[in-house]
């Protein structure tokens, strides 16, 4: 288990850009603290660039929610640069709820959760934008069939694609085929931000983020952006997916997001010729990790073979075949998610902002 010590050690590895020591040699953590999970920790950075001690405090993060135990980072900046540390959350204009869809590692089938999941509750009457923050890998193109690039006006607004209802943003329109992705942290951080920002969503009731995989800078750029309703975590029924899920969880704990649920993707092969189950995968891990995680299982999504084609074809299966049992399942979870994130606006007190 993380101890006091581990945690100074792993501060220890930390360097402000531009600086040749760490921060505790350099005196800037003043307190540190670790109660049940919990990590408070004050920051005291002098005289410092507001971009980049947003950087600090977010690498920080990073580091300190990696060590095994640690469910919530704190980080307390006084005076008015803790207030630049921490772009204030807010809505997005005409935007109802906010919807993130992560997945701690990759493989998992996040982005064709998200995809059905969004054409399902846009044909359950919500109008959805879906933006794909998948920087490194973006797959929206190609799920929706969509080659054109969107329309720019003045070099600032960026009009969403749209398909089958669904307002598509990625950064997928703006690359070829043979385009790497290369990118350091401010390139990926500013990105998400424009997209957010400049992008025309006009009026949502949904917008349904697919992050990239991990708790890096694209996912704590997202959550010092805007307000989240909630966020839903994709996994696979192995058991090694249960660290990684419990540090996603952290994740949007840390920033007072509630998660909404656990969908257990590849939960098994379904035979399309004897309709012989065949757990793959293993059986069980999502039960467990929402018994452990004290998050609930939203949904178990078989693995079959026209889900995949669906995804290769460019027509969601929700949109190609709704009356697969597949479909009906993201029909189900669709309207749970509607649930989940009404009782969230109800409830749930306003997001924390630490400064």
């Amino acid at each position: 288990m993380t101890t006091p010590d581990d945690i100074r050690e792993r501060l220890a590895e930390i360097r402000p850009v531009g600086q040749r020591s760490d921060i505790v040699s350099l005196g800037m953590v003043t307190q540190l603290s670790f109660d049940r999970g919990r990590v408070t920790m004050h920051l005291r950075p002098g005289e410092m660039n507001p971009q980049v001690l947003q950087g600090l405090v977010a690498e920080i993060r990073r580091g300190i929610g990696a060590l095994d135990g640690v469910t919530e980072v704190d980080v307390h900046v006084p005076g008015a640069q803790g207030a630049a540390a921490h772009a204030e959350a807010g809505p997005l204009p005409g935007v109802a709820d906010i919807l993130a869809v992560s997945s701690a590692k990759g493989g998992v089938g996040k982005s064709t959760v998200a995809v059905n999941l969004a054409c399902a509750l846009q044909q359950l009457g919500q109008r959805i934008g879906l933006l794909d923050a998948d920087v490194y890998g973006p797959s929206m193109p190609l799920m929706f069939g969509l080659s054109e690039r969107p329309r720019v006006v003045d070099q600032s607004r960026v009009f969403p694609l749209e398909k089958y209802g669904v307002k598509v943003m990625s950064m997928g329109f703006f690359l070829d085929d043979q385009s790497p992705v290369i990118w350091r942290g401010p390139l990926v951080t500013g990105l998400v931000r424009q997209f957010l920002r400049d992008v025309e969503w006009g009026e949502l009731d949904v917008l349904v983020i697919d992050l990239p995989p991990g708790t890096g800078d694209a996912q704590l750029t997202l959550v010092q952006q805007v307000a989240l309703t909630g966020g839903l975590i994709v996994t696979t029924p192995q058991a090694v997916s249960t660290l990684d899920v419990a540090r996603g969880v952290a994740m949007f704990n840390q920033v007072n997001t509630p998660v909404l649920g656990i969908i257990e993707n590849m939960s098994y092969y379904l035979c399309p010729k004897c309709g012989t189950r065949e757990e793959l995968f293993g059986h069980g891990g999502g039960e467990y990790l929402s018994r452990a995680c004290e998050v609930p299982l939203l949904a178990q999504i078989p693995l079959v073979t026209e889900l995949r084609q669906s995804g290769d074809s460019g027509k969601p299966l929700v949109v190609d075949l709704p009356q697969h049992p597949v479909s009906r399942a993201f029909f189900d979870l669709a309207g749970k998610v509607l649930d989940a994130m009404a009782s969230v606006r109800t409830q749930a007190p306003a997001p924390r902002i630490v400064g």
